[in-house]
């Protein structure tokens, strides 16, 4: 096996010999203790979990902590009600409490202080990136600390809320008014916006999240190394991870099969979306899925994908605020209902992580206002009361 690890499993156990470390699945609710974890309980980081190492460090840039310094080491808490009379332990990453509110945080700080290490921008450079939501707010934090000017594109879906962070955070918004005349989609339209920015602005440097392998590396560096650290013995069966640049489940796929583990990632992409399906299908909810195939989707290795709809997406969030009191993004909705949906596939004590991207408080508006719900998507509210009520 890679990286010198052994492994030995069967339908009940699974043993990984990689510094003393002992992993067991267990009928035990509660989670075995790893014997040795080594460098993994160490209290201080010289480095941040999302960031290169220091040999790797060409530029002798530093990176500073104040608050990007807080990106990563978010909960992973056990949801203990929404599942509660399933026959699996499940557990959720809470992505939104990250300082700039979804796991976006990662690949933002890895990215631009990537580039900062390398000299590709430096002070005068003008970051530009085509997003509606998360990245760009992750964009604009991290932009803002190291005084860099950003330009974040957008199109008439973005909600007032995010544009008044982007504002908040001192950043430049382009809005893109029409779709792309082949497609009928903004993304196409803002790429092509981009590379006009990047013919006429000659210190100008695109962030590009579908395909920039700094997205993926961050989350291998962090968000799974975290996850599997803080199951504290446990195996992970079963990841359940949403997709939109597919920068979080290229990562933690990659290290998996680095390092052996027999997981099983299931991707949660939205119906009509370009990433596992050429199928269109208007999509109201934003940050899962998109219009373009990313140049980061793994061509193997994902057991399954599972395409969800605005109205799962919404249950989802609602069923998840109502039981387990979690006020999560639209995505980590698609992805409570993916994992509901797939629940009798799911063996006997088996161990499962829902990747929740951001937190709900941008979608107030929208996902959690029940006038919003009914224009658009109609009466759905037994949805998610009658499951309430049997949680």
């Amino acid at each position: 096996m890679p990286n010198k690890n052994k492994n030995v499993y069967s339908s009940q156990t699974f043993v990984q010999v990689e510094q003393g470390v002992t992993m067991s699945r267990s009928d035990d609710p509660l989670p075995f203790r790893i014997v040795d974890d080594g460098e993994h309980r160490k209290s201080s980081r010289k480095f941040h979990p999302t960031r290169p190492a220091k040999a790797q460090n060409p530029g002798g840039f530093i990176a500073p902590g104040g608050i990007l310094g807080a990106i990563g080491g978010t909960p992973l808490v056990q949801l203990q009600k929404i599942f509660g009379a399933s026959h699996f332990n499940c557990f959720a990453k809470l992505e939104g409490l990250n300082p700039g509110g979804s796991s976006k945080d990662r690949p933002s700080v890895a990215i631009i202080e990537g580039a900062l290490q390398t000299g590709e921008i430096d002070s005068d450079t003008l970051i530009i990136e085509a997003s509606s939501g998360n990245t760009g707010i992750g964009l604009a934090q991290v932009c803002a600390y190291h005084g860099l000017r950003f330009r974040c594109f957008v199109d008439p879906k973005v909600t007032k809320q995010n544009l008044d962070i982007l504002a908040a955070y001192g950043a430049e918004v382009e809005m893109i008014e029409n779709p792309d005349s082949e497609t009928g989609e903004y993304l196409p339209a803002k790429l092509k916006r981009i590379d006009e920015i990047l013919s006429k602005v000659e210190n100008s440097f695109w962030v590009n999240q579908y395909a920039s392998l700094e997205n993926a590396r961050a989350h291998y560096r962090s968000t799974i190394k975290e996850i599997l650290r803080d199951l504290d013995g446990r195996m992970l069966d079963y990841l359940f991870i949403a997709t939109a640049t597919c920068g979080t489940i290229k990562g933690c796929l990659d290290y998996l099969k680095d390092h052996g583990y027999p997981t099983r990632v299931i991707a949660v992409d939205a119906l009509g979306s370009q990433i596992f399906s050429n199928h269109k299908h208007d999509r109201l909810v934003p940050g899962l899925g998109s219009a373009i195939c990313p140049k980061l989707t793994p061509t193997d290795g994902v057991h399954k994908y599972i395409h969800v709809t605005d109205i799962d997406c919404v249950a989802g969030c609602r069923r998840l605020a109502r039981t387990e009191a979690i006020l999560a993004g639209g995505s980590s909705g698609g992805v409570i209902s993916a994992i509901d949906r797939m629940s009798k596939e799911i063996p006997e004590n088996a161990t499962v992580v829902a990747l929740l991207p951001d937190r709900g408080e941008r979608y107030l508006d929208t996902i959690y206002c029940d006038e919003w719900v009914r224009e658009n998507l109609g009466d759905i509210a037994h949805r998610w009361s009658k499951a309430v009520k049997e949680s």
